[in-house]
C-alpha cells in the first residue's frame, strides 16, 4: 500500500528474555523480504527480565500495558497498531514468524480474519516437544469442536495463537475479556457477526523458553475457556438443559398417572413430586436462557438475534400475565381440591392419594404461573431495549 502502513507485527509479552529479540528480528527481516510496509509492535505486560530492552534493540516498538492479561496486552496493542492489517501471535518463538505471508495475502483478498490452524485436521503440523498430549488430543480438539457445533466458527483450531484481522474489525466486535479467553472471544463474536473468516495452516515449534515455564496453565485456562463458551451460549447453559428436565418431568407425570411398576413398586405420589421438581427446575432453566440472551444482546456482548427480537414484539407483559395468571389461577384451583377432599371424610387410600396427586399438580403449576407473571414483568424492561434495537 502506498503511503500507509499495511501490518503490525503484534507480541504480547511478559518476561520473555530468552525469545522476544529472535521473534522480533525474524519478524523484521520477514517484513523487509517480503517488501511490506509495517512495524513490530511488543506489548509489554510488565517484564522485569530485560525483555523491553532486547525488544527495542532488536527493532520493536514498544508499548507499555500496565493492566495485566493476555488480553489486556493484546487489546491494547491493537489499539496502538498503526498497520491496517495486524497479525499477532506470541513471543515464545513457537510461532514462526517467517512464515506470514499466506495470512497477508488472505487478508489483501478480502477476509477479515485469517486463522492459524496447528491442528492436523485443517493442514497444521505440531513438532515433537511443542504441544502437551493433554492439549493436542483432548482440549484443543475438544474445544474447537464445541465451537464449531455451538457458535458455527469456521476453523480448525480455536486457540491456536497465530491470527491476523483487519484492525477495523475489532471495535466492531467490543471485547470484554482480558485474560486467556481473549482470542476465542474474538473469534466467536467475528462469526457470531457474520465476519469473513478464512484460515491458514502453520508448523507449532518448541517454545524457545530456558529460564521460566509457560504462562498457560491447563485446568485453569481449560476451565475458563468452558465458562467463556457456556456464559456465550444460553443455549447450552440453560436452554438445552431446561428443555430436557421439563420433558423428564412431563414424563415422569406420565408414567406416575399410569401406575407404572418398577422393581415390584408402584410409582406414585413420590415419583410425581420428583416430576415436579424437574419440572419446575427446568422451566427456571428455559426462562433464564430467555433473559439472559436478551440482557447479552442490550448489552452489547451479542449481537442482535432476529428470533428474539421477534419473540420479544409477540411476547408482551399483557399476554404472559394472561397466560400466567391462568395457569396459577388453574393450580390454585387444584390444590384447594385435594384440600377439600382431603378434608372430608372420605379417608380412604384410594382418596389420599388423589387428594396428593392433585396437590401435587396443582402446586407445580402454580409455581409455574407465578413464575410466568415474575418473568413477564423483567422480560418487558428487557424488551423494551431490544424492541427499539
Amino acid at each position: 500500500m502506498v503511503g500507509a502502513m499495511e501490518l503490525t507485527l503484534l507480541m504480547p509479552c511478559l518476561n520473555e528474555a530468552d525469545t522476544v529479540a529472535v521473534c522480533v528480528r525474524k519478524a523484521r527481516e520477514t517484513l523487509g523480504r517480503l517488501g511490506i510496509e509495517g512495524e513490530v509492535l511488543v506489548a509489554d505486560n510488565g517484564s522485569t527480565d530485560g525483555s523491553i530492552e532486547l525488544a527495542e534493540e532488536a527493532g520493536a516498538r514498544i508499548l507499555h500495558v500496565a493492566e495485566r492479561g493476555y488480553g489486556s496486552a493484546l487489546m491494547a496493542g491493537i489499539t496502538a497498531a498503526r498497520g491496517e492489517f495486524v497479525l499477532m501471535a506470541d513471543a515464545d518463538d513457537s510461532y514462526d514468524f517467517t512464515a506470514i505471508e499466506p495470512f497477508v495475502s488472505k487478508l489483501r483478498a478480502g477476509a477479515e480474519l485469517v486463522q492459524g490452524c496447528r491442528l492436523p485436521s485443517g493442514g497444521g503440523r505440531v513438532l515433537s516437544g511443542a504441544m502437551p498430549a493433554l492439549h493436542r488430543w483432548i482440549g484443543n480438539p475438544l474445544f474447537t469442536r464445541l465451537a464449531r457445533w455451538w457458535f458455527g466458527t469456521p476453523v480448525h483450531d480455536t486457540n491456536c495463537g497465530m491470527r491476523a484481522f483487519r484492525r477495523d474489525l475489532i471495535p466492531r466486535l467490543d471485547q470484554r475479556c482480558t485474560g486467556m479467553e481473549f482470542a476465542n472471544e474474538m473469534l466467536i463474536k467475528a462469526t457470531l457477526i457474520g465476519t469473513r473468516i478464512e484460515e491458514v495452516p502453520v508448523t507449532l515449534h518448541p517454545d524457545g523458553r530456558k529460564s521460566r515455564r509457560p504462562h498457560l496453565r491447563t485446568f485453569r485456562d481449560g476451565w475458563r475457556t468452558l465458562r467463556f463458551y457456556l456464559l456465550f451460549s444460553p443455549r447450552w447453559l440453560f436452554l438445552v438443559p431446561g428443555a430436557l428436565l421439563m420433558l423428564l418431568g412431563f414424563l415422569g407425570w406420565g408414567v406416575a398417572a399410569g401406575g407404572v411398576d418398577l422393581a415390584g413398586r408402584t410409582l406414585g405420589g413420590n415419583a410425581m413430586i420428583v416430576s415436579g421438581m424437574l419440572l419446575l427446575c427446568g422451566y427456571q432453566s428455559v426462562l433464564f436462557a430467555l433473559l439472559t440472551k436478551a440482557f447479552a444482546i442490550n448489552e452489547g456482548l451479542l449481537p442482535m438475534d432476529g428470533r428474539m427480537k421477534r419473540f420479544f414484539q409477540r411476547v408482551t407483559l399483557e399476554r404472559g400475565l394472561v397466560v400466567g395468571g391462568i395457569v396459577l389461577v388453574t393450580g390454585l384451583a387444584l390444590v384447594g381440591t385435594a384440600l377439600c377432599r382431603w378434608w372430608s371424610r372420605e379417608t380412604a387410600t384410594d382418596a389420599t392419594a388423589e387428594a396428593t396427586a392433585l396437590a401435587v399438580v396443582g402446586g407445580t403449576l402454580g409455581t409455574l404461573g407465578f413464575q410466568t407473571v415474575l418473568f413477564s414483568f423483567f422480560a418487558s424492561l428487557l424488551g423494551m431495549a431490544m424492541r427499539r434495537r
